[in-house]
């Protein structure tokens, strides 16, 4: 189901469009981009919204989510099919807005704690304790729910 938020981009974000055609046209550089370019974009943490060039609607979600099928359907997934099982049986839960909080703050307390491993401040031993402490908590969380990790 389309999402019909409209949404303007501010002065911090880029502005890319999507034609009917389902290309990508970055306002910035005024040039057509690909999806690969657009991961770049969220690799490089720049803000940007992808609007729907025709209605204005606010697709930036489901690009996102096709850049995350692709990288899944290629190399190494990072969900095995348990956890997207388990990701699909909270849609309509009474817990999809707590689920999605939920790992909102793993994923960041992951990206904070990403820069001061990257300068060597915590070793891989305490990140793979901090990583299994996280595994074992969703496991619980997931377990009081009655739904098997």
């Amino acid at each position: 189901m389309p999402n019909t938020a409209k949404k303007e981009a501010g002065p911090a974000g880029r502005i890319i469009k999507k034609y009917p055609n389902r290309r990508l046209y970055d306002t910035d550089t005024s040039s057509y981009i690909t999806l690969t370019e657009v991961k770049q974009l969220v690799m490089d943490s720049e803000p940007f919204v992808v609007m729907d060039a025709k209605t204005g609607d606010d697709l930036t979600r489901s690009i996102l989510l096709q850049i995350i099928l692709e990288e899944e359907a290629h190399g190494s997934p990072m969900f095995t099919a348990p956890v997207l099982a388990n990701v699909i049986r909270f849609y309509g839960h009474t817990m999809q807005g707590f689920m999605g909080g939920y790992l909102e703050k793993n994923m960041q307390s992951l990206m904070d704690m990403q820069s001061p491993m990257v300068k060597g401040v915590i070793g891989a031993n305490m990140f793979t304790q901090m990583q299994e402490q996280m595994q074992k908590q969703t496991e619980q969380f997931l377990g009081s729910l009655g739904i098997k990790p």
